[in-house]
């Protein structure tokens, strides 16, 4: 364990995509698991993420909140992982293009559906994400020419998308349609997704 990498979870939440990431870069954490409740809400965590919601990351004192964020930071702060590409590689704008897509429209548009949210057809221009539907065309242009949404390799961008586009399915939030279903299948049983699932599902207390 390292005192370097400090990531505060708990295995039923977000915090499975950032688990994931971790086991992606490779290098050793130390896991603050917090139930839900007074925990989160402790003078203690807030400090650390005053939205008292995991997961957090603390690197070296620099804190970091949002999954897409701590995919980002440690794609960049391990290059050696080889999981961002670089600045001036053409590559990138796609890898920031997936990784925002999907923290911003794909999952407003997600939880809109799910709690009766989405505008009315004359109001959709009014919203990032526009219409359901027309996030997810846009959601399957992503993930229907390379093997991977910024080209031939796999990178940070894949784990974030692509836990959205896992649990979309699980769950039936997004259509089963065979693009999803293929890029899903490419990456579900990557060694690193296979490590962090099992982790958090051993955390997580019987019923």
């Amino acid at each position: 364990m390292s005192d370097d990498l400090v990531f505060y979870t708990n295995p039923m939440s977000r915090g499975r995509i950032a688990r994931w990431m971790l086991e992606e870069v490779g290098v050793p954490y130390r896991t603050e698991i917090l139930d839900y409740g007074p925990a989160m809400k402790s003078p203690a965590y807030l400090a650390v993420n005053p939205m008292g919601k995991v997961p957090a990351l603390v690197h070296r004192g620099t804190v970091i909140t949002e999954c897409a964020a701590i995919c980002a930071w440690l794609a960049d702060a391990f290059p050696e992982a080889g999981l961002a590409p670089a600045a001036d590689d053409p590559a990138r704008g796609a890898y920031l293009r997936a990784l925002f897509f999907a923290a911003g429209p794909m999952e407003a548009a997600i939880s809109a559906r799910a709690f009766g949210g989405l505008p009315p057809a004359d109001k959709a221009g009014q919203v990032g994400y526009g219409s359901f539907d027309t996030m997810v065309d846009g959601l399957e242009a992503l993930v229907s020419g390379p093997a991977y949404v910024a080209g031939d390799r796999f990178s940070a961008a894949d784990v974030y998308l692509g836990s959205q586009v896992g649990w979309g399915l699980m769950f039936k939030s997004l259509p089963e349609r065979p693009a999803l279903t293929a890029y899903w299948a490419r990456i579900a049983d990557r060694p690193a997704a296979v490590r962090a699932r099992a982790i958090d599902d051993a955390l997580i207390p019987a019923r």
